[in-house]
């Protein structure tokens, strides 16, 4: 498994953000299809909304990637 760390420069990300910002998705509209499909959870959860608030402390994953936010 692969671990990105994500440095938060501000209270949270939305999630489809998050993914665009790790480069795990190329647009916007490839994050909102994958988070659909319930392909990413949240702190070990299937997250569906896509807007969703991610927090420093927080686990994302998708696939064998796994995102620390920090």
């Amino acid at each position: 498994m692969q671990t990105l760390d994500f440095e938060l420069d501000r209270e949270y990300v939305e999630l489809k953000q998050l993914l665009k910002l790790t480069d795990l998705v190329s647009s916007g509209g490839e994050a909102k299809t994958i988070i659909g499909d319930g392909l990413v959870s949240v702190d070990g959860e299937i997250e569906l909304r896509k807007a969703c608030k991610i927090r420093a402390g927080q686990q994302v994953q998708l696939g064998d990637v796994r995102i620390r936010v920090r």
